[in-house]
């Protein structure tokens, strides 16, 4: 990674495109790299092939907790598709907390909890915010990407599509270790 102010990176795409694997391949390669990983990464639990649940990581001890579980659609629902464990978001608070300092920061996700309705994970963005990492991965739904620009206007966005080659996925890792960010990536 460049030394210097810490850089942030917007991880956005569209539902199950391959945000959070993204994600897995830039962690592989801090930890490659001997770079300290932290925060929550939140892969998805399928059941034959259904997407049933969500999990979080915490990125520093490897402990997994269930965070979500899919549920009938509630219309007025801030997260209709979704019912959250209490007890996992505020494990998920903690963890976020005392993420930093770290090399690799990574925050997955922030979405209309936090974003729309300032619930769920706020502290990352506040440890988004303080700054003390080299580099920071935040998956944010296209959705909310612009209430994210605002946020964070200095960040580089990484649209991740379903289609996205091996050949420009490790482009993108590269360039998240090695260059200086400045604009927006395809």
């Amino acid at each position: 990674m460049t030394r210097g102010a810490a850089s942030i990176w917007i991880i956005t795409g569209t539902r199950e495109a391959g945000k959070t694997r993204f994600c897995q391949k830039v962690i592989e390669e801090a930890r490659t790299r001997g770079l300290t990983v932290g925060g929550i990464l939140s892969p998805a639990v399928f059941e034959n092939g259904v997407k049933t649940g969500i999990n979080a990581q915490n990125l520093a001890s490897g402990e997994m907790q269930r965070l979500a579980t899919v549920r009938e659609e509630v219309r007025d629902a801030i997260t209709p598709r979704w019912s959250f464990d209490e007890k996992s978001l505020a494990w998920g608070s903690v963890v976020l907390k005392n993420s930093a300092p770290c090399d690799l920061l990574v925050v997955d996700e922030l979405g209309p909890l936090e974003l729309l309705h300032s619930r769920g994970w706020i502290e990352g963005i506040e440890v988004l915010n303080g700054g003390e990492y080299r580099a920071a991965l935040v998956v944010i739904r296209q959705e909310l990407l612009e209430t994210a620009r605002q946020l964070w206007p200095q960040a580089v966005v990484i649209h991740i599509t379903r289609e996205l080659s091996d050949e420009t996925l490790r482009t993108h890792v590269h360039s998240i270790f090695y260059s200086q960010p400045d604009s927006d990536q395809a």
